[in-house]
């Protein structure tokens, strides 16, 4: 399975998708999708920021024939789960935070079953129900590195 969207691994996340612009979720479009997927798990994380990651972004249960995550919007049929902070939403990468370059990581992992949660879920609850049900996996690395000229 593959992520396309509108960077490539390891490059500048563009600043639509970040706080420092009008922050809404990039696009992304899934590829190679197999068969026995049911479902996906998107989580968007951050892994230099405190505590480690920070989740920015988790959907799950968006169905395996919603293969492309429009611009702005909850994966079609996708339920939010909680991030950090224990908020809902896309909350891009926010450079004006933290110094230097963040590497944020998009997980998709297909799944062979829904999964039995609620809307409220924490990231350890879902992770841990996708045990033994994850079938494909992709991921993209994207950096966000804070502007020299914000105070």
């Amino acid at each position: 399975m593959k992520i396309k969207t509108v960077f490539e691994h390891n490059q500048e996340i563009p600043t639509p998708y970040t706080c420092l612009g009008p922050n809404i979720n990039p696009p992304i479009q899934l590829e190679d999708v197999p068969a026995a997927a049911e479902s996906f798990v998107l989580i968007i994380e951050d892994v230099d920021a405190t505590p480690k990651p920070w989740t920015h972004w988790m959907v799950f249960n968006i169905p395996a024939v919603t293969q492309n995550f429009e611009e702005g919007k909850v994966p079609a049929g996708g339920v939010e789960g909680l991030c950090n902070n224990h908020t809902f939403g896309y909350e891009g990468p926010c450079p004006r935070y933290f110094q230097g370059t963040h590497h944020y990581w998009f997980r998709v992992y297909a799944l062979d079953t829904m999964l039995d949660l609620p809307a409220a879920s924490e990231r350890e609850d879902v992770e841990k129900a996708m045990e033994g049900h994850v079938v494909d996996t992709a991921e993209l690395l994207g950096l966000c590195t804070r502007p020299d000229n914000l105070e």
